[in-house]
C-alpha cells in the first residue's frame, strides 16, 4: 500500500500539481504581496448527502447545516463583501494524497447502491451514513478546500472559508468515521506542500471532537503542527482514544508537533478557549512560524452545542481568528467541520467571516477567568511539550495526575438516568432557550463599524516619502488653535500652559477626538512630547465616559495617572536600569529590552499582556512608543497586531520616535493592508522568564487570565 501512494504522489506531482513551475520558481510564487480580499466557498450540491433512515447517532448532520449557515451570512450582507470562488470535485490523485485506493473504490462504489446496500455498507464504519450523492458530495469537499488553497497561496484572496459537507477530520487513511469521509484538511495540507512546496503548516483545530484522522496521518511528520481541543472527559467522551490525551505527542521525527488539549468537564467557555491560546497555541505557532494555517472549524465546541455541550458564544470564534489572522503573514484557510445547533453555528461561522473581513471585533463576553479544569489540561500540555519548544524550556513544569474532574465521572453517570422521552423534551426545550438567548446575545454584542478604519493627520502624512503609508490610511484635518482651546480648556488647563505646548497635542487630540465619536476605528498620531499628549488623551477618555482604558507605554514616557478607581490600566515597557517603580494591580512595570538575535517579546506578549489585556476588557487603548524604547519595530508591531482583537478595534498610537520605518508598521497594523514582520522568534532568558512568573504570581487573581499552571498557587 505505501508503494500505491508513493506511486499516486510522485504521478501527481509531476503531472497535475506545478506543470509549469520548477522548484526554483517557488520563492517567485510565495513572495506574492499581500492579498486583500476574503474568499468564500459554499456549492448547493454539498446539501444532497443526507441520511435516508432512523439513526439516532447520525441524524443531527444534517444538510441544513450548509444552508442556514449560508443564508445568515446572506442576512448580514458578508456574502456580497466575499470574493466568491466556485467549488470543484477534487481528482482521484488529490484523495490519494492522503487515502489508500481501497477507501476510494470502496466510496466510489457506493453511487450506485439502493437504500439498502447504503446502509449495509454504512455499517462498517463508526459513525457514518453513505447517500448515493454522497461521494459526489465529499469530493466537492476536497475540491472547494483545495481552491480555497489555491486562492490564499496564489494571492488572489488573503483568507477564507469553505463551508463544505460531508467534514473531514476524522477520516483516516482508510476509512470513514464520524460523519467524515476523505479529510478535507488533511489533503489541503498534502496538496500545498506539495504544489507550493511548503515546510510548515499549522493545523488548528477547534471543533469539540478530536480529530484522530488528522492526528494519525500526521502524527510522523514534523512538517505539519497539528493543535486539536477537544471534549475527552478522561477518555469517556469519542471517539474515546488514549491517543486523544494530553502525552500523545506525535511519533518519530514528528514528537511535538501533535498537540493535544483535553477538556475533561463540560461547559468549557470563552475564557477557557482563550486561554488554551494564550499559554499554548499561540506560543508554539510563533516559534514554529508556519506558512500557511489551515483551520479545521468545527463549531460544536459552541454554546447550545447537543455534542460539545459547550458554553462558548459565537464572538470568541472572531477572536480565536483574529489571533490566527497574525500568523503565515494572513494565509488563512477555514474549512467547515462539526456544528449542530444550527443557530449557534450559522452565527459562529458569521462572526469568523467578519473577522476575515477584518471587521472591528466585538468584545468577548462573560467573566474572564478560565476554570480549573481547563488550567489543569493546560497546564499538563505544557509539561508534556516541554521537551520539544525552546519557548517552555525556562519554565518549571510538572504533570499533574491527580486532577479535579476525575470524581466528576462517578457524580455523571449517577445523572444520566432519564428515558429517551424525557431527553428529547429536554433537548427540544434547550434548543429553544439557546435560540431565544443567541437572538438577544447578539443583538446586544453587534455594533455599527465606523465608516473609516485608520486615520492620521496631513502634518504627519506630508512628511513622510509618499510611499510610506498605505493608501488605506485616512487623512483628517488637524484641529486649529481654537478647537484645541475649546476642547481642552475646561479640564486640560493645568497641562497646556503655552501656546506652544498646545499646539503640539493637536495631531493626538484630532485622532483621538474621531475615535472616542466612532467616526473611525483606530488612528496614528506623531507627537513631540508623548509623555502630555498620553495624560491628556487619558483625561479627555474619561471625560467622554470611557471606563476602562488601557495604556500601553514603551520607553521613556513619564506619567503617572490616577488608577486607583480601575478605571486606567498602565502597562510600562521600558529598560531596567531606567526604572525603580513596582507594580501594582493597575500599574504594571515590564522590565524588558529585546534581544538583539530576535524577537523574544512574544513570550511577554503572549502570555502575560494579552492575558492581563483580555481580562481587563478595555473600551479604549492607548499605545505611546517614547524616545528611549526598548523593543524594536518587531515587537512594537506585535503589540499592536494582537490587540486590535479588543476594545472594537479602538486604538489610539502615540508615536514620539521619528522613525519612519516604525511609523510605516504601525500605520499597516492598524489599517490591516499588509502583515507587518514581527521578526525571528528567540526564546527568553530564564531571567525573563522568571521576571514574568513572578508578575504573574502578584497579579493573577487579579487578572485571571494569567492563569496557566496549578503550581501558580491557583
Amino acid at each position: 500500500m505505501p508503494c500505491i501512494r508513493a506511486f499516486s504522489r510522485a504521478v501527481y506531482r509531476t503531472s497535475v500539481l506545478y506543470p509549469r513551475y520548477t522548484p526554483r520558481d517557488f520563492s517567485f510564487v510565495l513572495s506574492v504581496a499581500m492579498a486583500s480580499g476574503t474568499a468564500l466557498i459554499y456549492d448547493e450540491a454539498m446539501t444532497r448527502h443526507k441520511l435516508l433512515w432512523n439513526d439516532p447517532i447520525c441524524d443531527i448532520e444534517v444538510p441544513e447545516r450548509l444552508s442556514a449557515s449560508y443564508e445568515q451570512l446572506q442576512c448580514y450582507h458578508l456574502v456580497e463583501r466575499c470574493i466568491p470562488v466556485p467549488a470543484r470535485e477534487g481528482s482521484e490523485e488529490e484523495i490519494l494524497l492522503v487515502h489508500s485506493s481501497e477507501h476510494l473504490e470502496a466510496a466510489k462504489s457506493t453511487q450506485t447502491m439502493n437504500e439498502e446496500e447504503l446502509k449495509r455498507i454504512s455499517g462498517n464504519y463508526d459513525s457514518f451514513f453513505f447517500h448515493p450523492n454522497t461521494y459526489h458530495c465529499a469530493r466537492l469537499a476536497v475540491g472547494a478546500a483545495l481552491q480555497l488553497v489555491d486562492s490564499v497561496m496564489s494571492g488572489k484572496v488573503c483568507n477564507g472559508m469553505a463551508l463544505v459537507r460531508p467534514p473531514g477530520h476524522h477520516s483516516q487513511r482508510n476509512a470513514a468515521n464520524g460523519f467524515c469521509l476523505f479529510n478535507n484538511v488533511a489533503i489541503a495540507a498534502e496538496y500545498a506542500k506539495l504544489k507550493y512546496g511548503l515546510q510548515r503548516i499549522l493545523i488548528v483545530d477547534w471543533d469539540v471532537h478530536h480529530g484522530q484522522g488528522t492526528q494519525f496521518i500526521f502524527e510522523e511528520d514534523p512538517s505539519v503542527l497539528y493543535f486539536s481541543w477537544h471534549r475527552y472527559e478522561h477518555q469517556e467522551f469519542w471517539p474515546s482514544l488514549k491517543e486523544s490525551d494530553y502525552d500523545a505527542v506525535g511519533l518519530g521525527k514528528g514528537k511535538g508537533f501533535n498537540i493535544n488539549l483535553p477538556w475533561n468537564k463540560v461547559g468549557m467557555g470563552n475564557s477557557d478557549y482563550l486561554a488554551a491560546f494564550f499559554h499554548v497555541l499561540l506560543p508554539m505557532a510563533f516559534e514554529f512560524d508556519p506558512e500557511l494555517v489551515l483551520v479545521s472549524s468545527g463549531y460544536d465546541s459552541g454554546i447550545g452545542d447537543p455534542e460539545g455541550q459547550m458554553n462558548a458564544t459565537p464572538e470568541v470564534f472572531a477572536h480565536l481568528t483574529h489571533f490566527l489572522m497574525q500568523l503565515a503573514h494572513g494565509k488563512l484557510c477555514v474549512i467547515l467541520e462539526g456544528g449542530y445547533h444550527l443557530r449557534s453555528l450559522s452565527e459562529s461561522v458569521c462572526m469568523t467571516v467578519r473577522t476575515l473581513l477584518r471587521d472591528p471585533l466585538p468584545q468577548v463576553t462573560g467573566e474572564m477567568a478560565p476554570c480549573l479544569s481547563a488550567i489543569e489540561s493546560i497546564h499538563n500540555v505544557r509539561a508534556a511539550h516541554k521537551p520539544y519548544w525552546k519557548w517552555l524550556m525556562c519554565e518549571d513544569t510538572s504533570f499533574l495526575h491527580n486532577l479535579s474532574t476525575k470524581s466528576d465521572l462517578l457524580k455523571t453517570a449517577d445523572t444520566n438516568s432519564c428515558t429517551d422521552d424525557e431527553a428529547k423534551i429536554t433537548d427540544s426545550n434547550e434548543t429553544d432557550r439557546i435560540e431565544r438567548f443567541l437572538e438577544l446575545h447578539m443583538k446586544n454584542i453587534m455594533f455599527p463599524v465606523p465608516p473609516i478604519k485608520t486615520a492620521t493627520t496631513a502634518e504627519l502624512k506630508a512628511s513622510a516619502d509618499p510611499n510610506t503609508f498605505p493608501v488605506h490610511l485616512h487623512v483628517v484635518r488637524e484641529m486649529d488653535k481654537n478647537e484645541l482651546e475649546a476642547l481642552v480648556s475646561d479640564f486640560h488647563v493645568d497641562l497646556v500652559k503655552a501656546n506652544k505646548s498646545l499646539l503640539s497635542l493637536g495631531s493626538t487630540l484630532t485622532i483621538l477626538d474621531k475615535i472616542l465619536k466612532k467616526e473611525v476605528c483606530n488612528g496614528i498620531a506623531e507627537s513631540p512630547a508623548a509623555s502630555a499628549s498620553v495624560t491628556i488623551a487619558l483625561r479627555h477618555s474619561l471625560r467622554f465616559g470611557f471606563q476602562r482604558v488601557l495604556c500601553i507605554l514603551v520607553g521613556d514616557i513619564d506619567i503617572i495617572p490616577s488608577t486607583e478607581d480601575g478605571k486606567i490600566l498602565v502597562i510600562h515597557v521600558c529598560k531596567k536600569e531606567q526604572t525603580g517603580e513596582s507594580s501594582s494591580k493597575h500599574y504594571i512595570v515590564l522590565n524588558w529590552k529585546e534581544d538583539a538575535a530576535g524577537n523574544d517579546f512574544f513570550s511577554a506578549v503572549l502570555g502575560f499582556i494579552l492575558p492581563i489585556a483580555y481580562s481587563y476588557q478595555p473600551n479604549l487603548i492607548v499605545i505611546a512608543v517614547g524616545p528611549n524604547r526598548s523593543l524594536g519595530i518587531s515587537g512594537i508591531s506585535l503589540l499592536f497586531c494582537l490587540l486590535q482583537g479588543l476594545a472594537e478595534s479602538r486604538i489610539l498610537a502615540v508615536i514620539e520616535d521619528t522613525d519612519i520605518n516604525l511609523m510605516q508598521s504601525v500605520a499597516k497594523a492598524l489599517a490591516g493592508v499588509s502583515m507587518p514582520h514581527f521578526g525571528v522568534h528567540v526564546p527568553p532568558t530564564q531571567e525573563k522568564v522568571n521576571q514574568i512568573k513572578k508578575l504573574r504570581n502578584q497579579l493573577q487573581q487579579d487578572w485571571k487570565m494569567l492563569q496557566c499552571s496549578v503550581s501558580d498557587g491557583i
